[in-house]
């Protein structure tokens, strides 16, 4: 998965921190530490301004567009996405971005990642996407009653697949990514490598904003964050995202176009008998991508199983001691803020709809 001859990758604090020094004890004072909890504390307070700014600037030309065009009914698939987007990439990113300046980049070297490599990681997530969104969709369930609706699923079968590829494929993982990887991890990595990654996960499941996408974006941004931190390449992760994106948004819903509603009920019913009795075209490609997804859930458990003792974690100039890192990464004002606005606009979101 990644070349174990390889020493450390050298760190070096372009700032001139006197804790960017290799082997600096962060144990010796208190300043360091509260140093450390107000820089993860700024992380948290950009992306609650990018939460922020995100819905407002949604709403507002939500607003904008219904007074120039009035609707009847629902917005189209691609005007939903679209009013979602403009706001997030080219306003409510940026500002975040903006903010994060306040905390320094930690400059490191970059690494190639082999094609073999990629793609073992690539099978990997597999069972880890579908695991996670198993247990979402389990947990809305019981949570909601059986309420719950995943608006996205909904939102990427009713879009055009045109459009979905646009929005879904190409622009999401290359500004997500950017933020979530290269823009946080650079800025977190000296106090860590697992809590950088760790926080990077985290803070990306809650940007969903919904339990049926939180573990499987959990769990991809956990393997998307190990490969930014062993490459320092965004490359890698944006055309991973991509694949993973193009298989969920435009790939499925596709194949799922092909049923007619009778059939889906069945599928979901396992009403084996009625399906038995069917024989489309469609119920026969879905069957074909369900025997190869199966393939690769089982091909990404045994990869995993595999190579559990592969992954390799270095030690940064400003480690944080095992027992300082909760308290350090996540107990402070901006991080907390950041948690409890997500899971108010998705409880809020869940209620709505």
């Amino acid at each position: 998965m990644v070349n174990m001859s390889r020493k450390p990758m050298a760190h070096r604090d372009a700032q001139g921190d006197p804790g960017g020094r290799i082997g600096y004890d962060p144990t010796r004072g208190s300043r360091w530490w509260f140093l450390a909890r107000r820089r993860f504390s700024v992380v948290g307070a950009a992306l609650c301004a990018m939460m922020l700014i995100w819905m407002a600037m949604e709403m507002l030309l939500g607003a904008i567009l219904g007074i120039v065009v009035p609707r009847h009914g629902q917005w189209p698939g691609w005007v939903s996405v679209l009013l979602s987007d403009i706001g997030l990439y080219l306003v409510a990113m940026p500002v975040a971005v903006l903010i994060l300046h306040r905390v320094p980049v930690l400059p490191t070297r970059r690494f190639a990642l082999s094609p073999k490599r990629f793609v073992t990681l690539l099978v990997i997530s597999v069972p880890i996407v579908y695991g996670g969104s198993i247990l979402g969709s389990v947990l809305s369930d019981v949570l909601s009653a059986g309420r719950a609706v995943n608006d996205v699923a909904e939102l990427a079968g009713s879009t055009d697949p045109v459009i979905a590829l646009v929005f879904f494929v190409l622009l999401a993982p290359v500004f997500e990514e950017w933020l979530f990887r290269k823009q946080i991890i650079d800025r977190t990595r000296r106090y860590g490598e697992k809590p950088a990654i760790v926080l990077s996960a985290l803070v990306f499941g809650l940007f969903h904003l919904n339990l049926f996408q939180f573990f499987y974006a959990f769990g991809l941004g956990l393997i998307l964050g190990y490969i930014y931190v062993r490459t320092s390449r965004l490359r890698y992760g944006i055309v991973m995202h991509m694949l993973v994106n193009l298989n969920g948004g435009v790939v499925a819903p596709w194949i799922l176009s092909h049923l007619d509603s009778g059939t889906v009920k069945d599928l979901e019913s396992g009403s084996l008998s009625a399906l038995s009795a069917k024989g489309s075209g469609g119920l026969a490609l879905y069957g074909l991508y369900g025997l190869a997804m199966l393939a690769l859930v089982v091909a990404g458990i045994v990869l995993l199983v595999v190579n559990r003792h592969a992954w390799r974690f270095y030690v940064t100039p400003e480690q944080l001691p095992r027992g300082m890192r909760v308290s350090t990464v996540l107990l402070n004002p901006g991080m907390i803020t950041f948690v409890l606005l997500c899971i108010w606009i998705a409880t809020w979101m869940m209620l709505v709809s």
